[in-house]
């Protein structure tokens, strides 16, 4: 399984038009193509971040959609855009059919490793992160992803609210403390964003 992920910031202002768009259309727009089996949009509101993943069976299939979505996607992120980046990973480790509804919460934590050791980091992922995740009030699903080329990668974890969002921050902090204590990990990056959708056909 691969993710396309989007990652888009603009004037925080402009965001709810934006976000209103992508509600209505991106599910729509991605499942025409073939090979879509997700989606994922999440939001910063007071930043003016947006970030957004599309799952997919393939690599071929993910970068055959991103032609047909571009130009339709930059339109309806045009009124709040400033900067917009997108990259494809390959989803290593993740949790099928994730529970979560509008308004939860999306921790994203970005990292980078030797690519040698990415195999590693997904099996310790699956026997001791996941366990640990899914023993915490308020989680409802997980994934990791990494590009394989680059050892770049992330570890996004989804929540039923917002209130269990905030208090997992313990949990999560000294899981990572254990994660970059096995592998030799560099955490580059950490935000926290609101769950806006998401669509899963695993």
């Amino acid at each position: 399984m691969y993710v396309r992920t989007t990652y888009v910031t603009g004037d925080p202002g402009k965001i709810d038009q934006a976000l209103d768009g992508l509600l209505v259309e991106a599910v729509k727009l991605l499942s025409d193509e073939p090979g879509y089996r997700g989606y994922g949009l999440f939001a910063d509101r007071e930043l003016g971040k947006i970030t957004m993943g599309s799952w997919w069976d393939s690599v071929a299939a993910a970068q055959a959609s991103n032609e047909a979505v571009r130009q339709r996607r930059a339109e309806l992120l045009a009124p709040f855009a400033s900067s917009l980046s997108v990259m494809t990973l390959e989803a290593l480790a993740y949790t099928p059919h994730p529970q979560v509804e509008r308004g939860g919460g999306f921790r994203l934590g970005r990292f980078q490793i030797p690519p040698a050791k990415l195999d590693q980091m997904s099996e310790l992922f699956r026997t001791a992160a996941l366990p640990g995740f899914e023993s915490t009030p308020g989680f409802a699903g997980a994934a990791l992803l990494a590009d394989r080329q680059t050892g770049l990668g992330s570890v996004g974890t989804l929540w039923a609210t917002r209130d269990a969002l905030v208090a997992s921050r313990g949990a999560q902090s000294a899981a990572r403390a254990r994660a970059t204590s096995d592998v030799p990990m560099n955490v580059i990056a950490l935000e926290e964003f609101e769950v806006l959708l998401v669509d899963r056909r695993d």
